[in-house]
């Protein structure tokens, strides 16, 4: 028996800037007398951040008429509000799009900016840029990448598409090509393509590789260029593990310069020190478009500043 997927009801409550509210659904054993009681318990915000909430009106039912503080409790209901966000530090990068039609928006994301909201990232990412730049309020991503490699990131238009476009992904039917840098080695022997198992565990900023495991993400190295102590790598990943370039790039031997990651984790930094950007870029997707049929490709304008000046790059 083939079950149907749920899908979550339109929101009563408009995007704010370039942010989607939260949704809260409620549990059908519950045994509050009012929302209110079970929002303070569930939310743990305390007694008065739930209160303000309520006076001002901003935790809505699904139809939009405002909760109150008497609102009795509806076992499986569920209600919406924006939560206050704590301040971020603005990454001074533009995105830039690269291509837009009716399906699909291509955009070259900068170093820093994660794709989309998660964790301490909300405001400050590309999908709540883009969303207000673009106007298109579904806007979505089909893919991510991590916040501190630039380059390319598609997003579909319309929600209804969005599944057409990750089944690319998934189905490893997009071409991609990164460009990295990292220390020159005569000695590792290049073209070679990368083969392990990567695993990461939740609430732990690094992955590994599992020795012996069943491998389940490929990359291919190529040596692009060398110049000084330097080089630039093309990289091809056939898989998509988190951090799978990082990782392997760290296996050879080459870790990618400015990694805070890998070989080791680095000490923090401040939230506003944009000056060591880690040296990977998503420089191409390729694709035949699910929708329309068409031949795509697309190619970052972005540049690896260690590369094209290594003499400014700060050691």
């Amino acid at each position: 028996m083939r079950h149907r997927r749920h899908r979550t009801p339109p929101s009563p409550l408009p995007q704010r800037n370039g942010i989607d509210p939260v949704r809260v659904r409620m549990p059908v054993d519950g045994a509050w007398t009012t929302l209110r009681d079970h929002l303070v318990e569930r939310l743990a915000a305390g007694d008065g951040t739930i209160d303000a909430l309520i006076a001002q009106g901003r935790i809505v039912g699904p139809d939009g008429t405002p909760v109150t503080t008497i609102t009795p409790y509806e076992p499986g209901g569920h209600v919406w509000f924006h939560r206050d966000l704590a301040p971020e530090t603005p990454v001074p990068f533009a995105v830039d799009v690269v291509y837009r039609d009716e399906h699909i928006l291509i955009a070259d994301k900068p170093h820093f900016l994660a794709t989309t909201p998660r964790g301490s990232h909300v405001a400050e990412t590309v999908l709540a840029r883009l969303r207000q730049e673009s106007g298109i309020e579904a806007l979505s991503p089909a893919h991510r990448l991590d916040r501190l490699t630039a380059g390319l990131v598609l997003f579909v238009v319309r929600p209804e598409e969005r599944g057409k476009y990750q089944t690319l992904f998934r189905d490893r039917l997009v071409g991609k090509e990164y460009e990295a840098v990292a220390r020159y080695d005569a000695t590792v022997d290049l073209p070679v393509t990368v083969r392990s198992r990567i695993e990461k565990d939740r609430g732990v900023l690094t992955a590994y590789e599992v020795p012996g495991g069943t491998p389940n993400a490929e990359s291919t190295v190529r040596l692009k260029a060398a110049r000084g102590p330097l080089a630039l790598y093309h990289l091809t990943p056939r898989t998509g593990r988190t951090h799978q370039l990082r990782v392997h790039m760290n296996a050879l031997g080459l870790p990618i310069l400015g990694d805070p990651l890998y070989p080791r984790i680095a000490g923090p930094t401040a939230p506003d020190d944009f000056r060591r950007p880690l040296q990977l870029l998503a420089r191409t997707l390729e694709f035949r478009d699910p929708v329309t049929g068409q031949e795509h490709r697309f190619v970052s304008e972005r540049q690896l500043g260690a590369w094209e000046s290594y003499e400014s790059w700060d050691q």
